[in-house]
């Protein structure tokens, strides 16, 4: 198989076509065109299907991008690695990281980072949806509780859990309480655990907002209880502006770094899984809810 052919053919996928390829790394599309019909004959096989403005990979030509992409780049950081003479990392480095984490630790996260590796560009995409890391080019993504994936391999760094917080001046004796959700307006039944056992808190929403932020300001104004994660409204609790009304009964939150299932890992990726290690090196909410600050 032509590896220059090979090249080419992921460049056309990558980018999602023979001009924006062609825009986008100096190549001519007319080079680009040619190289990925050669590859298509010696393999016998149609990789894209081309549409009057579409190009769109066929299912043949998607299973040999998935497989090839990978390891193409890992041939150009080995080349880039041998000419600078060892594992220094440097180069573009994509993550994508969910909302709260973002919001509320990842800019003085990346800000460090940044700092200490100057020669790694980081570009960091703020999203909850479960993202297709090759599709899409990240190397690395951070999610909350991740569905298993045989194609990603990877670990938690964070364990957070659920509380519910109201205000001091909150009574409790509310049949239903009032409430602040996440997204929902209709009535709910939160179960929660205390020192004293097991118990359901019935809460009206008066309140329904867009994302957890949102809903810690609202409880801090005394509007209603929510559920929040413990790590984000620690020092409410300890300062006594905010009251645990009892832990939820569920399974703990655990956030997870994921990256593709490859024997050799980018120095880059490494170097931001380590600085992760440093930052939260127990993995505890109090160290999540102190690197947040007030």
């Amino acid at each position: 198989m032509d590896i220059l052919a090979l090249t080419d053919f992921n460049l056309v996928a990558r980018h999602g076509g023979f001009g924006k390829a062609a825009r986008a790394t100096g190549r001519p599309k007319a080079t680009l065109s040619r190289r990925v019909g050669e590859l298509e004959s010696s393999l016998d096989l149609r990789l894209f299907e081309r549409g009057a403005r579409n190009l769109k990979l066929t299912e043949e030509g998607r299973a040999l991008f998935e497989r090839t992409g990978v390891l193409l780049a890992e041939l150009d950081e080995t080349a880039a690695e041998i000419a600078s003479g060892g594992r220094k990392p440097k180069g573009r480095l994509r993550i994508s990281a969910p909302l709260l984490f973002s919001q509320t630790a990842m800019g003085r996260i990346a800000a460090g980072f940044a700092l200490k590796f100057p020669e790694v560009r980081l570009e960091v995409t703020t999203e909850d949806r479960a993202v297709d890391m090759i599709e899409e080019g990240y190397d690395l993504v951070i999610r909350v509780n991740p569905d298993p994936d045989e194609s990603l391999i990877g670990r938690a760094f964070l364990r957070d859990r659920l509380v519910v917080v109201a205000s001091p001046q909150l009574p409790r004796t509310g049949d239903p309480a009032p409430g602040v959700a996440r997204g929902t307006g209709e009535r709910q039944t939160w179960h929660v655990k205390t020192e004293a056992g097991r118990s359901a808190i019935e809460i009206e929403p008066v309140l329904a907002l867009g994302t957890l932020i949102m809903v810690r300001d609202a409880v801090r104004a005394g509007v209603g209880a929510a559920r929040l994660p413990i790590s984000l409204v620690a020092h409410d609790l300890a300062d006594g502006t905010l009251v645990n009304w009892g832990d939820i009964d569920g399974p703990e939150i655990a956030l997870w770094t994921l990256y593709p299932s490859r024997r050799l890992l980018s120095p880059r990726v490494s170097a931001f899984l380590d600085f992760l290690k440093q930052a939260f090196p127990n993995g505890t909410p109090d160290e999540l809810a102190a690197y947040i600050g007030r």
